[in-house]
C-alpha cells in the first residue's frame, strides 16, 4: 500500500482564555487518529493556531489594559502545558492573526471576487445595530434576543445554539446589546456578502454535502438548509442565505482589500488559519506549500465540535471551492461532553473538570486519554465522564487486565531466565495467533474513528491472555520441579501478548506505549509489527511498574469546587434575607432526600377550633387526595385556593394533629420579623405544571 499524505486540523480555539476540557476532547479524539496514520506509515501534517480575531478579543483587551496582539500571545503562551500535559502532538500551532493568515485571507477574498464565472462577492448597503452607548457597531455575537426560527431565548446573532438556524441579527426578535444590555439602534452602513444563495454555490454544496463528506446524522441535518420549508410554528425557512463577511472599524482582524476600515468578519479568515497554519510549518521546513496543496492524492480532514457545523460545512467549502482551492475530503463532527450523567459543567459546583487541576493533581493524562476513548464513537453524539465509571474502567481495564499481564510474568524472564525471551509451544502460539488475526480489525475501527469499539476489542484479548495466565498459574510452575521450561514458555507468550497489546493501544497510550517499547528492547511499534514476534532469546529489559490505580481521593479533589472568597464582615453582620441567615449549607444528598411534588387544591376550609389553620384536600397525581393541615388562615380565604397549584412536601412523615393527620406539608414564604412584615405567601408554579410532577 501507498503511502498517504495527510492534513488533519482541529477547530481553531478562541483565544479569549484557556482550553477547557471540551478542547482537551477534540485533540485527544484527533490526535488519536493521527497516531494511528503514522503507525500505519501515513504522512500526517497536523496542525492548529489560535482564533485571535474579532470584536471580542478587542474588547477583553481593552478592558485588561492590553493590546489585541499582547492580549493573544498571553494567552498562546498557556497552550503548551495543556497539550504537552496530555501527549497531544500537534506539528505546529500558529495564530489567525500571522502573516500567512493575512495574506491567504487576503488572496481567498480576491479569488472569490474575481471568479471567472462571475464575482461572488457584492456590496450592499444595510442597517447594522449600533449600540449607541458604546459608540460602536455590534458585532453579532454581541447582539443577543429571540431566535426567529425556533424563539429559544438569549440567542446570538448570528445563529441559534438550540435549533442550528443562520440568521442577519436584524432577523432577532427583542434584540438588545450585551455590551451594555440596552436596546440597539439600527444605522446604515456598506457591507461585503459572500453569494451563497448563487445557484452556482447552492448546487455545488448540494452535492458536496450529500456524498459521504459528512455523517450521516450531520448530512440529514444540513440538507435541511437548502430548501424552503415551514416550520412548526408556521413561518417559513428560505433556504441558504448570502453571507455578511465584513465588519466595521473598530474592528481587530484583516482589512478587506481595497476597502479601508472594512474588516474580515471573523468566520471568514479563522477557518482559512488551517492553511495559514499549515503553510507555516512547510515554510519552516523549506518545503512548498503550493506544491504540496496541489497534490491531487492530499487528503484534508477536520475535527470539529457540533457547535460550528453551519460554518465547516456551508462557508467553508464554498470558500475554498470557488476560490480555485481543494475542499476537505470528510469534516469529522463530534459531540459534547458533559460530567456525571449528562450534568452541565460548572467551576462553581464543583461539576468542571479543569485539565491543568487534573494535570496538578498527579493524575495520569493517559487515563483520560483511555477513558474518552473508551467513549467515543464515529457519531455526532454527546458523552459523558463519570467519576465512578472513569475510576472502573481505569483500574479495572488498564491495570488489572493489560498492565497486570506484564507484572505477572516478566519478573520470571528477569530472575530466572537471564532476561532472555524463550520458545512458545502451541497453545500459547494459538494464542498469539488469535490476538494477532485481530491486528485488521481494530486497525479498521481506529480508521473509521471507531475508538469504544476498538478499546473493548482490546480488552476481549486481554481478558484471553488473563485467562491463560490463570490456566498456567506461573507463580506455582515456578515452585514445581522439572517445570522452568514451561514457565520459560507461559512467561514468554504472556509478554508477546503484552507486546500486541501495547501496539493495539499505542495511538491511545503513547506514552505508556514509549515506556513499553524500552522495557522489550525494540524498535518504536507499528501495525505492520503486529505479524512478527521478539523472538527467542530476545533480551527485555527490567520491569518497573507502568500505571498506578486511580486514587478516589484524587477524584474528590478534582471535582471539589473552588474556594469561595469569605463576604464582607459588614455584610456579615448586617444582611440576613427576610430577616434571618441562610442556614447552614447542605450537600446535593440532602437536598435529594426531599420529595417535592406539584399538588392541586382540590378543596380548602377552615379547621373548627382553629384561628390559623386551613384544611387542605391535595392531589399529587397519586391517584387519591392527600389531607394537609397548614398555618395560612391569617392571609388566605378557602375561596382563594381552591383549584390552585402548590408545592407539596411528598415524603415527610404524616404528623398526627389534634384536628386530624396531616399528610405532607405546603410550601410557603414569610417574612422572620412578622409583626413588621406581616404576610404569608403559598408557592404557586407557573402555567404548565401538573400534580405529580417533581421538583429538582
Amino acid at each position: 500500500m501507498s503511502q498517504r499524505r495527510l492534513f488533519v486540523t482541529t477547530a481553531l480555539p478562541y483565544a479569549n482564555g484557556n482550553f477547557h476540557i471540551g478542547h482537551i476532547m477534540e485533540y485527544i479524539q484527533a490526535d488519536i487518529w493521527v497516531r494511528y496514520q503514522r503507525m500505519q506509515g501515513n504522512a500526517v501534517n497536523f496542525v492548529g493556531a489560535d482564533d485571535a480575531h474579532g470584536a471580542p478579543i478587542m474588547i477583553a483587551a481593552e478592558k485588561a489594559g492590553k493590546t489585541p496582539q499582547q492580549f493573544v500571545a498571553d494567552i498562546a503562551a498557556g497552550r503548551k502545558p495543556y497539550l504537552d500535559g496530555f501527549h497531544i502532538s500537534f506539528d505546529n500551532w500558529s495564530s489567525t492573526d500571522s502573516p500567512e493568515n493575512h495574506e491567504l485571507a487576503r488572496q481567498i477574498y480576491r479569488d472569490l471576487r474575481d471568479n471567472p464565472q462571475g464575482s461572488l462577492i457584492e456590496t450592499r448597503t444595510i442597517e447594522q445595530f449600533f449600540d449607541a452607548e458604546k459608540n460602536m457597531f455590534l458585532p453579532d455575537r454581541f447582539i443577543k434576543g429571540e431566535c426567529p426560527k425556533c424563539h429559544a431565548k438569549d440567542q446570538y446573532g448570528d445563529n441559534c445554539e438550540v435549533c442550528g438556524a443562520v440568521y442577519a441579527p436584524t432577523d432577532l426578535i427583542k434584540p438588545y446589546s450585551a455590551l451594555s444590555g440596552v436596546t440597539p439602534v439600527l444605522k446604515s452602513s456598506e457591507h461585503f456578502f459572500f453569494k451563497l444563495s448563487d445557484a452556482r454555490c447552492v448546487e455545488f454544496l448540494e452535492n458536496w454535502t450529500q456524498d459521504g463528506k459528512l455523517q450521516p446524522e450531520v448530512a440529514n441535518k444540513v440538507k435541511e438548509w437548502f430548501s424552503v420549508r415551514e416550520n412548526a410554528d408556521g413561518t417559513q425557512s428560505e433556504g441558504l442565505g448570502d453571507w455578511d463577511i465584513s465588519r466595521d472599524a473598530p474592528y481587530f482582524g484583516i482589512e478587506i482589500p481595497d476597502a479601508p476600515g472594512k474588516y474580515f468578519y471573523v468566520w471568514l479568515d479563522a477557518p482559512v488559519g488551517y492553511l495559514a497554519s499549515l503553510k507555516n510549518l512547510l515554510d519552516k521546513r523549506g518545503e512548498s506549500y503550493d506544491d504540496y496543496m496541489a497534490d491531487p492524492k492530499l487528503e484534508q480532514y477536520h475535527f470539529i465540535g457540533k457547535d460550528i457545523v453551519t460554518f465547516h460545512t456551508l462557508f467553508w467549502p464554498a470558500m475554498l471551492h470557488f476560490s480555485g482551492r481543494k475542499t476537505p475530503d470528510n469534516i469529522f463532527v463530534h459531540g459534547f461532553l458533559t460530567v456525571n450523567n449528562g450534568e452541565k459543567m460548572s467551576k462553581s459546583r464543583g461539576t468542571g473538570l479543569d485539565p491543568l487541576k487534573y494535570l496538578s493533581l498527579g493524575m495520569n493524562p493517559e487515563w483520560l486519554r483511555y477513558y474518552l476513548a473508551a467513549k467515543l464513537n464515529a457519531r455526532n453524539e454527546d458523552i459523558d465522564f463519570n467519576a465512578d465509571d472513569f475510576m472502573a474502567r481505569v483500574n479495572s481495564d488498564l491495570v488489572g487486565k493489560f498492565i497486570n499481564i506484564a507484572s505477572r510474568a516478566a519478573g520470571f524472564i528477569s530472575k530466572r531466565f537471564a532476561g532472555q525471551l524463550g520458545e512458545v509451544s502451541a497453545d500459547g502460539t494459538a494464542l498469539l495467533t488469535n490476538l494477532r488475526s485481530q491486528s485488521e480489525a481494530i486497525s479498521q475501527l481506529y480508521e473509521s474513528r471507531e475508538y469504544a469499539k476498538a478499546q473493548r476489542e482490546v480488552m476481549l484479548l486481554a481478558d484471553q491472555v488473563n485467562a491463560y495466565v490463570d490456566q498456567n498459574k506461573p507463580w506455582e510452575l515456578a515452585k514445581k520441579e522439572g517445570m522452568e521450561s514451561r514457565l520459560h514458555d507461559v512467561c514468554t507468550v504472556c509478554i508477546e501478548a503484552f507486546r500486541l497489546l501495547t501496539l493495539y493501544l499505542k495511538p491511545v497510550l503513547p506514552a505508556l506505549a514509549a515506556q513499553v517499547e524500552a522495557f522489550l528492547n525494540t524498535r518504536p511499534l507499528t501495525f505492520a509489527d503486529a505479524a512478527a514476534s521478539l523472538g527467542n532469546g530476545h533480551p527485555i529489559g527490567d520491569y518497573k511498574h507502568l500505571m498506578q490505580r486511580v486514587d478516589i481521593k484524587q477524584l474528590d479533589a478534582l471535582f471539589e469546587p473552588p474556594a469561595q472568597d469569605p463576604p464582607a464582615q459588614a455584610a456579615i453582620e448586617t444582611v440576613a434575607p427576610g430577616g434571618e441567615d441562610i442556614a447552614p449549607a447542605i450537600t446535593i444528598d440532602d437536598f435529594a432526600k426531599v420529595d417535592l411534588r406539584i399538588a392541586k387544591i382540590v378543596n380548602c376550609e377552615a379547621v373548627d377550633g382553629s384561628t390559623k389553620l386551613l384544611r387542605l384536600t391535595l392531589d399529587a397525581g397519586e391517584g387519591r387526595m392527600r389531607n394537609v393541615f397548614s398555618g395560612i388562615a391569617s392571609s388566605y380565604q378557602p375561596a382563594d385556593l381552591i383549584g390552585k397549584h402548590t408545592v407539596l412536601v411528598a415524603n415527610l412523615a404524616p404528623r398526627k394533629m389534634k384536628f386530624g393527620i396531616s399528610e405532607g406539608m405546603v410550601l410557603a414564604a414569610s417574612h422572620a420579623d412578622e409583626k413588621s412584615n406581616p404576610g404569608i405567601y403559598v408557592l404557586e408554579p407557573l402555567s404548565g405544571a401538573t400534580p405529580g410532577m417533581r421538583i429538582h
